[in-house]
């Protein structure tokens, strides 16, 4: 799986550093369990069900600092969700979004980017059964998903949302991805923007503010 923007972005904006468990759903090749390691002292749990995958984060994992603090599990979160009894303060997920189209010849990609073998109902179901009582989501989407995804997450009462940030690839365009903080305590959403690049191409300063830790050369 290729390191993309929206992981890094994901991972650098979610409120990490003061969870002491933390699920990763679709760890791919391992880099949200990576940077919530490098952002927390937590114990990280990472889920993935595609084999390769699976084997590429091991090895990422094995060769970090932080190997004695994520747990890789194999397997599909819906099924984990039933057996697992442990909850989390913290989860974060990139999920897949896309619910029609073309999918990639290579299945482990086109696994990680269609909803057919996750959808956003599942997934939120998994995350209610997972979550712990003041413990909070993070995930990161097409904007255009967002209606499908409001639309299962109604199915699920139990958790609200608490910060939706708009994410703009640059200055001037529109929002193209939006970041989502989910709880269980409702409260008003905060709404916020995100600005990745100026006009120029260079990166905006609250870019560089938020993954300046992540990137070599920022």
């Amino acid at each position: 799986m290729p390191v993309s923007t929206d992981a890094v972005v994901l991972g650098a904006w979610a409120p990490l550093t003061q969870a002491k468990q933390i699920l990763d759903i679709g760890a791919g090749s391992g880099l949200l369990s990576l940077m919530a390691a490098q952002r927390s002292t937590a114990h990280i749990t990472a889920v993935e069900i595609d084999d390769a995958a699976i084997q590429a984060c091991q090895r990422n994992i094995d060769a970090s600092p932080w190997a004695d603090r994520i747990s890789l599990i194999a397997g599909d979160i819906s099924e984990i969700a039933t057996k697992q009894s442990q909850r989390f303060d913290h989860i974060i997920c990139n999920p897949p979004y896309f619910e029609t189209g073309p999918q990639s010849d290579k299945t482990g990609r086109a696994t990680a980017r269609h909803t057919d073998k996750l959808t956003f109902a599942a997934l939120t179901r998994a995350f209610d059964g997972l979550l712990s009582e003041q413990g909070k989501i993070t995930l990161i989407m097409p904007i255009e998903s967002l209606a499908a995804w409001n639309k299962a997450l109604e199915q699920t009462p139990q958790l609200t949302l608490l910060h939706q940030c708009d994410v703009v690839s640059v200055r001037g365009k529109v929002a193209k991805r939006v970041l989502l903080l989910l709880g269980r305590n409702r409260a008003t959403p905060v709404q916020s923007q995100l600005v990745l690049r100026e006009p120029n191409n260079s990166y905006s300063q609250e870019m560089i503010a938020l993954t300046r830790d992540f990137y070599l050369f920022m």
